[in-house]
């Protein structure tokens, strides 16, 4: 037996009542690597939560989505990966029924209702999926990311285009109707010229 290992039984048994660290040899001995997060991060809170929801922005939706409203459920994802792929729920659905969502804004709401219609099934419920990684978190968080996108692309208030934009457009259908019309007329003409002249007589 050489000497670390009967310094090291002779500190464990010192320190048999539930020690969390000592020291041998001048170095710290823990069951704690020295990558845990408690050190990388001394002040974090190192536990997740869902903060409050940020003040109201009037009639627009401020990008915070309550976790309990929504129906959370995971399964195996599908695609490469090997093995993993079958022991790990790592695919990620949320649904929610939309017109009950009050956490959405009055207004955005109901231009969701008319433009999500077609995939909203029976009971009302709107689905989102991700498989995009292996990680459960970060399908989480790609799938209520697109949950935030869609629900911000229909508070884009459109910009009425301009005089000059409305007489490009305008000059512009107009060339393309007569390109077409000239291609047409080029096209019977050809069509035309191969036709064998009729009441000739030889």
């Amino acid at each position: 037996m050489n000497k670390i290992t009967r310094a090291f039984i002779s500190v464990l048994r010192q320190n048999n009542s539930g020690y969390s660290s000592a020291t041998l040899l001048g170095r710290q001995l823990s069951y704690q690597s020295d990558l845990s997060l408690d050190k990388i991060y001394p002040n974090a809170r190192l536990q997740l939560y869902t903060p409050p929801p940020p003040p109201g922005s009037g009639d627009k939706f401020t990008g915070y989505i309550p976790m309990d409203k929504l129906e959370i459920s995971y399964s195996r994802s599908s695609g490469p990966g090997g093995q993993h792929v079958n022991t790990v729920n790592t695919k990620v659905d949320i649904r929610f029924k939309l017109a009950e969502a009050e956490w959405i804004p009055t207004k955005t709401r109901e231009k969701l209702l008319q433009v999500l219609a077609n995939k909203l099934n029976k009971e009302g419920y709107y689905f989102i999926k991700s498989d995009l990684t292996r990680s459960q978190q970060m399908n989480l968080a790609d799938a209520l990311e697109k949950l935030r996108t869609v629900i911000r692309a229909q508070e884009v208030e459109p910009v009425a285009p301009s005089e000059e934009t409305l007489e490009k457009l305008r000059r512009r259908q107009e060339k393309a109707a007569r390109q077409r019309l000239q291609l047409k007329r080029d096209r019977s003409q050809v069509k035309a010229d191969r036709r064998a002249p009729s009441g000739v007589d030889f």
